[in-house]
């Protein structure tokens, strides 16, 4: 597989990915708000500011606004096209990488991916959004899901497959420690809090329901809300598809496919991170994250999906193509040196 389509395939899933992550973080912090009451203009900053920094984008958020106003926030991550971290800007992207692989994915993954395109980039997106924010989020979750759904049900599981799969899990991995990490100000620096308040429940009980997580928490821990629980569910457990652990599990499977290498080796740095990563999270206890320092915990573990993201590229996608001529141009001199070659066996 050509390295430019690997590139396109990985950054295409990734795109889709943080732009449905972004949805569920605002969308649920604008429902928490409603279930507070009497917040002045500082309280509503500690909830809005918190998930700028959490996408990584707070140096680039102040440098356009003042304050971490409601108004300001959402505008950023939703509209912003400055933002690369958007749902505008990571939707755009996504169907950029989409066309420039039109042969490689499937008639309906490309129709699904066009129409949230020009949804999002009509004015009856900003219609929806001043009518209803949640209606507004629940299409882009909806679409998002939708063709995630596609791309298992109507793609080859070639190397092309395993590419969208490793961009997905290394955004969604990382997104669910980002998520986790929304409320790490209200926790002592190592340790766990002595008492969890009950606005503090409701706020972990957000971050639950921002990996769509609530449910299957609750049929484990049943209505029992505090941070080591949450924090153990999110981060340690092997069977919910959005926990770090389950996301670095298949995201070390997908390596191997694409490598053909087996468990237990490695032929490229990205799978000995990966399979580091596996082990550790394998034999890791929440106790050992919490005497750590949560937020420490999730820094550290930010820059580990980093380092894979970068050994990946490094691996497969080392050769960089600013547009699709370039490419044509490097195949059709390839031939024309084939067809040279084969001339001068005559």
């Amino acid at each position: 597989m050509l390295s430019r389509v690997a590139n396109s395939l990985y950054w295409m899933a990734r795109y889709i990915e943080r732009a449905e992550n972004i949805a569920r973080i605002v969308d649920v912090n604008l429902q928490l708000l409603l279930d507070l009451r009497d917040l002045d203009e500082k309280r509503v900053a500690e909830h809005w500011l918190p998930i700028v920094q959490a996408t990584g984008d707070e140096e680039q958020f102040f440098q356009r606004h003042a304050q971490a106003t409601a108004q300001a926030v959402t505008e950023f991550l939703v509209f912003q096209l400055e933002n690369p971290n958007s749902i505008v800007t990571s939707i755009c992207q996504a169907r950029e990488n989409a066309r420039m692989v039109r042969d490689q994915i499937t008639v309906e993954l490309w129709e699904e991916l066009n129409r949230l395109y020009w949804f999002v980039r009509t004015p009856q997106a900003l219609a929806v959004w001043k009518e209803s924010p949640s209606d507004f989020f629940q299409q882009i979750k909806a679409s998002s899901m939708q063709i995630m759904g596609l791309t298992y049900a109507t793609l080859i599981r070639n190397e092309g497959w395993w590419f969208t799969q490793a961009g997905k899990l290394i955004e969604r991995g990382d997104k669910t420690s980002r998520i986790l990490d929304l409320r790490f100000h209200t926790l002592p620096e190592r340790g766990l809090p002595k008492s969890v308040s009950e606005t503090d429940a409701l706020a972990w009980s957000a971050i639950l329901r921002s990996c769509s997580a609530w449910d299957a928490y609750k049929s484990l821990r049943g209505a029992e809300v505090n941070p080591r629980l949450v924090a153990e569910f999110l981060l340690l457990n092997a069977d919910f598809p959005r926990s770090v652990r389950f996301c670095v599990n298949e995201l070390n499977r997908a390596l191997r496919h694409i490598s053909g290498v087996s468990e237990g080796r490695f032929c490229n740095e990205a799978e000995k991170l990966a399979g580091r990563l596996v082990a550790e999270l394998q034999f890791t206890t929440i106790e050992e994250v919490f005497d750590q320092g949560l937020h420490i915990y999730l820094d550290q573990l930010q820059g580990k999906f980093n380092r894979i993201g970068d050994a990946l590229f490094q691996a497969y996608i080392f050769q960089k193509f600013s547009n699709i001529e370039d490419e044509i141009m490097v195949q059709q001199e390839e031939q024309q040196q084939q067809e040279l070659r084969k001339i001068s066996l005559f």
